[in-house]
């Protein structure tokens, strides 16, 4: 282990209570109303990720041998970049909005969202990117205003012990980071909040929203999936293969937005396979395992589990298949199949390998993607345009990397639908998903005679409704559109009868005349 890298020390569980408690009462004391605050909390956040640069390159390599470049473009820099573009904008994410779509007669009721911070959250962390996947909600819901309790992975522990130092210095009353593993995590999981953050299996996703389910606790759920690349005749090879293959070798493959298989169109599937070969020599001139430029998988348990779906495989292996245990190294693998139920298809590999399967058309790619996992977290359609889009309109998915392998924005809405989660974040979203869109009005008080409408008795007040305040639809009993519909919105001024237009004319006209009056009185007193 590294000198300089602090020893995990697991959270014991009778701290736990105690310091969610602490955390929900910074809360209810309103310390992190103020955007200032925020504000100061997220620059010392950059700083001591910044400080602890090192450290995390450190740690990401004995934890996982990522590759520098990898953890200093995936963790340190995506953090930094997130930090400085929500610094430069939470002032304006935080203004009240304007309601949108309000009818003329309730704009004087100064209809408003304001976003509110939902609480006291919870964010479970992931092993694969361990900075980026733990801290990146961290920043948002701080930004929104929430007190947060952060869980790490243990499966990386060298870089959940970095992690706790960077969270220290952040103010402890807000955020607390509990380490540790299952009876840690279902100890915090019998707590309440107000939302909690998951990223990581299906299966432990599952175990997540059945524990926040008796408090009814919103959870956002970023999952994996069996992500299709559905491949057309009409596609570049060299791009399709050095694409892929990039998305299979960063990280070795354990990214959630990369492939999990390929579907080609069986003409272009000579050349797929031989520019897969030349891209991997592109990449590695002396091979993978002699490389310091791939990492290894995160642990034996995950390596054993690739081993055997490698082993009961009924494809040909025609490009690598290299295993090394002690390394914890796994080459990255081409292998052709024959059958979508295939052990390298139908479940999520979360590694190097890459399955093809060829298909006689694109139908028929698209009903074996369907129908093998229809609501995958990403997909990557390759072909030219009217291919493309033919795939994305006869699919489902979290997101879409159109002619490229794992590439995602960085400020882009990310996360899953379906089986592959729900919920998105990054970006402006990473604000939004932690707040609350509170929509508030305010009742003038010289409005009532007009508002008396609503109150009992009600005996003829409902033909007064229906003359004023009913639209009229566009269209007829057989769904057509009526034509000159937009002239008849500008004459009866939002649409409805002739009648209902000259009532809200004459109303309007009132108001104004009234608001005109009461301008005039002020401005003569204060004159």
């Amino acid at each position: 282990m590294g000198a300089n890298l602090p020893e995990l020390q697991f959270t014991p569980l009778d701290d736990i209570p105690e310091r969610v408690s602490i955390t929900r009462q910074a809360f209810l004391d309103h310390k992190t109303r103020d955007v200032e605050f925020r504000l100061m909390q997220l620059r010392k956040l950059y700083w001591a990720i910044k400080d602890h640069g090192e450290q995390i390159i450190d740690a990401c390599t004995q934890d996982l041998n990522k590759p520098i470049f990898e953890t200093e473009t995936a963790e340190i820099g995506y953090l930094l970049n997130d930090i400085v573009f929500m610094t430069r904008n939470l002032h304006t994410w935080v203004k009240d909005e304007k309601a949108p779509d309000i009818d003329f007669m309730f704009k004087f009721f100064n209809p408003k969202i304001r976003k509110d911070p939902l609480g006291c959250v919870l964010v479970i962390g992931a092993f694969n990117f361990p900075f980026q996947l733990t801290l990146g909600p961290v920043i948002g819901a701080i930004a929104a205003g929430n007190t947060v309790v952060i869980k790490p992975s243990e499966t990386t522990p060298r870089c959940a012990a970095v992690m706790q130092k960077i969270v220290e210095r952040l103010d402890p009353s807000c955020y607390q980071i509990i380490q540790g593993a299952i009876p840690e995590t279902q100890a915090l999981l019998a707590e309440r909040w107000d939302k909690i953050f998951f990223t990581g299996s299906a299966n432990v996703g599952r175990i997540v929203s059945k524990a926040a389910a008796p408090h009814l606790t919103p959870v956002i759920l970023e999952l994996g999936g069996i992500n299709p690349a559905i491949v057309s005749r009409k596609a570049n090879p060299r791009l399709v293969a050095r694409r892929l293959l990039w998305g299979k070798v960063f990280n070795a493959g354990q990214l959630c937005t990369s492939q999990n298989y390929i579907l080609v169109e069986r003409p272009l599937l000579s050349s797929v396979v031989t520019e897969f070969k030349k891209a991997y020599k592109e990449f590695y001139p002396n091979g993978a395992r002699f490389s310091t430029d791939l990492s290894r998988i995160v642990n034996k348990d995950h390596f054993r589990r690739l081993r055997l779906m490698l082993e009961n495989t009924h494809g040909k292996v025609v490009m690598g298949g290299m295993m090394d245990e002690e390394e914890l190294f796994i080459e990255p693998t081409v292998v052709l199949v024959n059958s979508i139920d295939d052990s390298l298809c139908s479940q999520e590999s979360f590694g190097p390998f890459i399955p093809i399967l060829p298909v006689d058309s694109l139908d028929e790619a698209i009903e074996l993607a369907n129908g093998l996992m229809s609501t995958p977290l990403n997909l990557h359609p390759f072909g030219n345009k009217a291919d493309v889009e033919h795939i994305l309109r006869s699919t489902r998915s979290g997101g879409a990397s159109c002619n490229d392998g794992a590439l995602h924005m960085p400020n882009l809405p990310f996360g899953g639908v379906g089986e592959s989660g729900h919920g998105a974040y990054r970006g402006r979203a990473s604000f939004d998903v932690w707040v609350h869109r509170r929509p508030i009005t305010s009742s003038p008080s010289w409005l009532e005679r007009i508002l008396s409408v609503r109150y009992p008795p009600y005996a003829g007040k409902l033909s007064g409704y229906k003359a004023t305040a009913l639209l009229k639809p566009d269209f007829d009993r057989g769904g057509r559109k009526l034509r000159c519909g937009w002239i008849r919105f500008i004459l009866t001024l939002g649409g409805g009868s002739v009648k209902a237009g000259a009532v809200r004319g004459i109303v309007a006209a009132v108001l104004y005349f009234i608001f005109e009056t009461l301008a005039r009185r002020r401005s003569g007193l204060r004159i």
